[in-house]
């Protein structure tokens, strides 16, 4: 059977599925938590932002020599 992702919501008590699907006996699973929609969805951001600011800054610090448009351009 292929993989197939299916949408679905816990109920307080049990994963519902959120449309049919037909599972063969002893099918494997994989069961993925997704936050949920109300999180905070600008810390996050800020928080990728920030990675992603450190991580340029050390890629291209201080001591990085500057390049002219010859040397990158073929």
């Amino acid at each position: 059977m292929p993989s197939v992702i299916l949408k679905a919501h816990f109920d307080g008590e049990r994963i519902v599925l959120d449309e049919p699907f037909e599972f063969s006996v002893n099918a494997r699973l994989a069961v993925t938590v997704l936050p949920s929609i109300e999180s905070d969805s600008d810390a996050e951001r800020d928080a990728w932002s920030t990675l992603g600011i450190a991580n340029l800054s050390r890629a291209y610090g201080d001591d990085e020599p500057e390049y002219s448009i010859a040397d990158v351009t073929s």
